[in-house]
């Protein structure tokens, strides 16, 4: 039998979920190599799979490494037991990888930070106490892979996402009491004249997702999506609050794991989206107003991760922020970020540049839930 060169595709999330498997196929097998399209930076540093794993471009890869293996793409979504909830990702994967016929359990995967990195994520969030005041800190991640910005609007067509009207609710209700770092590349504001706001926010932008993992590994909880925030959480033991809407719990996140409390916005108000089996275009427009959360959801987030932070209390340390600077001085090399709070950075002030829904501008202390509501709110604004 020939070797095998393994494809795993898709986002960073699912690559996170497949080292499990690769764990459990490394114990019977040594002569194979995983090509990460998605991305290698999960296996750096894994003490079994960092060796056998490349990048899709790597030189020669064709010649040297596949030529003489059978190629195999895993798909996890094709497999019976996922698509009728039966098993998790990872555990798809592992059937799949391993030719199991039932679902097993599986250890959470292995992800070892280096110092470099673990010092920039610690840095970052002691930056956040320093400038907020506040001694506890939440990294929130509102959105998935599948949030756009079209124009004035933020919106998730497969509604996985929070909408932004919620984000900003969660956002403000929670800077009050603890120091608040946005994990989303899209950057929004939380509520007018930001920039003379009694309370910041912290917004960093960070290339690196191992140094996004050091950050959540630091804080004191996490409030996510279904996105790659919540399997770092798995990977490194810490506590999470998960809001689900279109997808399944048991498929995409760990309802049995005690440090998740998940809320599941999609309860009796969704259907499985067959992605990667087919398009569906009727179960996506069923599908459509899965997130949407309701005031008394929304007080079920904010509840469950004041729950998790305990009583705020105010920092107390010495540490000092650093000037900005263009270069993350404690990052691995080639690892640029934006500051994190440093005052008057433009990490803790809202960007001129940036599309500002004003919905937000409008009536920031009191958005409207729904995203129709926030059309509506937008073509009032235009018409003045």
């Amino acid at each position: 039998m020939r070797p095998k060169a393994f494809f795993i595709n898709g986002g960073a999330g699912r690559v996170l979920c497949s080292i499990p498997a690769f764990e459990k196929y490394a114990e019977e097998h040594d002569d194979f190599i995983i090509v990460a399209e998605g991305g290698t930076d999960f296996f750096k540093g894994h003490p079994t799979l960092d060796g056998k794993v490349y990048d899709v471009w790597h030189k020669n890869l064709f010649q040297e490494h596949l030529k003489h293996r059978d190629c195999v793409s895993p798909e996890p979504y094709r497999m019976w037991h996922y698509y009728n909830q039966k098993c998790s990702l990872t555990q798809a994967f592992d059937m799949e990888i391993n030719g199991l016929e039932e679902p097993r359990e599986l250890p959470k995967p292995t992800l070892n930070l280096t110092k470099m990195e673990v010092i920039a994520g610690y840095n970052m969030v002691q930056e956040v106490k320093a400038v907020t005041g506040k001694d506890k800190v939440v990294v929130i991640q509102p959105f998935g892979r599948g949030v756009e910005q079209v124009g004035d609007f933020i919106a998730d067509a497969s509604s996985r996402s929070m909408s932004l009207v919620n984000t900003v609710d969660i956002i403000n209700d929670l800077k009050k009491d603890y120091g608040v770092i946005v994990m989303s590349e899209i950057q929004f504001p939380v509520e007018e004249n930001e920039d003379k706001s009694k309370y910041k926010i912290a917004r960093p932008q960070i290339e690196d997702i191992r140094v996004w993992a050091s950050v959540i590994d630091v804080a004191d909880h996490f409030l996510g999506v279904d996105s790659i925030g919540q399997h770092i959480c798995k990977a490194l033991d810490k506590k999470a609050t998960v809001v689900i809407g279109s997808t399944y719990p048991v498929n995409i996140s760990y309802p049995e794991d005690k440090n998740f409390d998940i809320i599941d916005i999609g309860l009796d108000k969704r259907k499985y989206s067959p992605i990667r089996l087919t398009m569906d275009e009727a179960v996506d427009r069923y599908n459509d107003q899965a997130m949407e959360m309701s005031k008394d959801d929304v007080k079920k987030v904010l509840s469950s991760v004041r729950k998790a932070m305990g009583k705020p209390t105010t920092f107390k340390g010495t540490y000092t922020p650093v000037q900005q600077q263009q270069d993350c001085p404690t990052c691995p090399p080639g690892t640029t970020t934006t500051p994190a709070v440093a005052p008057g950075s433009a990490a803790m002030m809202p960007q001129q540049q940036w599309n500002q829904p004003p919905v937000i501008a409008e009536k920031p202390k009191k958005p409207k839930v729904g995203f129709k509501q926030e059309v509506k709110n937008l073509l009032k604004t235009e018409t003045k």
